[in-house]
């Protein structure tokens, strides 16, 4: 009589999906690593319990050295940037998504040289299961950080000059395009572009979008009139322009910030929006909604892309290989154009 064939060992994804958690957390909470609750640990003991499952000893060696967080590394020196709305979103996007997988966020800045060189460490040293990184620009020592990481990163936009092989980003070229479509949709010949800072991808992709649309309706392109993405820098952009170009009667920002800015200063210059200077902003940030006028803008989905790049991160972390990730733009008109 033949032998019965020897039974498959059940797998770590299958004690997880019995258990209701994820893979890394059926890792942690077998390895007695920290931040796994304690009904998830429960879970994860009896579904081995059910399923006859035995650890792999090389595995489990590699599963200890799991810390149970995940990090957001930004390229700024001012700690009040995780104040911005934008970032706020992100932070709140990330945060949940980490929370299904049991995973801790930390928070870092790297533009100071200081900065980086923890980042560097953290990176050296595998203080985190895996990192993000935003705000990237040009020629930025992280990207390059990022390259040699014996770690998973993702980052969130696309860093200037090239593609990273783990990235979740939104259609910037494609909202700001549709942005200067719909001014020029209003009959309006004289639209200018308050870019944000063209050492950054969305910088520049933004502005490729105004140009875009301006060339297919036959229109001339005006230079770029940079920001930073900040308020006051929208505000000193547009007023560049009303003296360089009087006669302009339409404006894309390239974030709300900026937009709201440049409101204020054609306000203080006696120009009624949308009268004599329609304007459309991108973010469709809180400001946008509380500006006078409230603001015709891009929306994209923020907290998506603070969720996304965690989930991508997560996968990663458990052993898949994700594909990039373009979140889709939409208008949202308001008075302003």
């Amino acid at each position: 009589m033949a032998e019965d064939a020897p039974r498959r060992q059940p797998t770590l994804d299958e004690v997880a999906e019995r258990a209701g958690v994820s893979r890394s957390v059926a890792s942690r909470a077998l390895n007695n690593a920290p931040h796994v609750s304690r009904a998830k640990r429960e879970a994860v003991e009896r579904a081995v319990r059910q399923l006859g499952y035995v650890p792999n000893p090389t595995a489990r060696a590699l599963a200890t050295r799991q810390t149970g967080a995940a990090a957001l590394v930004v390229s700024g020196e001012d700690p009040s940037i995780f104040a911005d709305p934008f970032f706020a979103q992100i932070i709140v996007g990330a945060s949940a998504a980490l929370e299904e997988a049991d995973l801790h966020l930390m928070l870092c800045l790297a533009a100071s040289d200081r900065g980086r060189k923890r980042v560097a460490e953290l990176l050296r040293s595998r203080g985190a299961d895996g990192v993000m990184l935003m705000a990237l620009r040009e020629n930025d020592p992280l990207t390059q950080m990022a390259e040699e990481a014996q770690m998973p990163v993702v980052f969130g936009g696309r860093p200037v000059g090239s593609t990273p092989r783990w990235y979740v980003d939104v259609d910037n070229v494609g909202g700001a395009r549709e942005a200067t479509e719909h001014l020029v949709s209003r009959g309006l010949t004289r639209v200018a572009a308050i870019c944000g800072r063209l050492d950054t991808e969305a910088g520049r992709a933004r502005y490729r979008g105004y140009r875009d649309a301006m060339l297919a309706a036959g229109l001339e392109p005006f230079p770029p009139q940079e920001g930073d993405f900040t308020e006051p820098s929208g505000a000193a952009a547009m007023t560049a322009l009303l003296a360089n170009h009087p006669d302009v009667d339409g404006v894309f920002a390239a974030n709300d910030n900026m937009a709201a800015g440049a409101l204020r200063t054609l306000r203080k210059a006696g120009r009624q929006v949308p009268a004599d200077v329609s304007v459309v902003g991108f973010d469709d940030l809180t400001v946008a909604q509380i500006a006078d006028p409230p603001l015709t803008t891009v929306h994209q989905p923020i907290k998506a892309l603070g969720r996304e790049m965690a989930r991508m991160l997560v996968a990663l972390v458990n052993g898949q290989d994700p594909t990039p990730l373009i979140l889709p733009t939409r208008l949202v008109v308001r008075s302003s154009a």
